[in-house]
């Protein structure tokens, strides 16, 4: 019986995948491709490969770089990555759409990303933004950018 049930189980997943073949379709997602490039160089930060393996290790190293340590560098930087592979435009997906640069991998391989409640899913507009022009402590200087981006009409959703 159950030998059964994997073969007939086997078989419409196979069938699946000849017919979404010949439709044309793709079993893979469909990437978006990048806005920009990280270099003259190169265009990411790491062979492409290597940024679907590992690009989670990246992020939180960075991100424990830069809450723990106060180190800020672009390399690995979550900002970076948006302002590369995601369009800025009025009309860009976000991040709740398949889409959109994340979300058309992570839904792919149904993994939940939460990196959004904090962070924009779509690059900021830097014509608009102006560096704090006093200094102060870092709270401070988060405080006045904070700010400057609600003047500016400038916020993530």
């Amino acid at each position: 019986m159950l030998k059964n049930s994997l073969i007939i189980l086997l078989l419409a997943f196979t069938t699946g995948f000849a017919m979404q073949s010949q439709a044309g379709g793709s079993i893979l997602p469909e990437i978006p491709e990048a806005q920009a490039r990280f270099s003259e160089d190169q265009g990411c930060v790491e062979p492409t490969a290597e940024m679907r393996r590992n690009h989670m290790q990246y992020i939180l190293h960075q991100r424990d770089e830069t809450v723990h340590e106060g180190i800020r560098t672009n390399q690995y930087s979550l900002n970076e990555c948006i302002n590369c592979h995601v369009s800025d435009a009025e009309d860009a997906p976000r991040v709740s759409s398949e889409e959109h640069f994340c979300n058309s991998c992570h839904s792919y391989a149904a993994v939940s990303i939460d990196c959004f409640q904090c962070h924009a899913d779509r690059p900021a507009k830097t014509t608009n933004i102006h560096l704090p022009s006093t200094g102060g402590t870092p709270e401070q200087l988060a405080t006045e950018n904070l700010r400057m981006l609600e003047s500016e009409g400038i916020a993530h959703e």
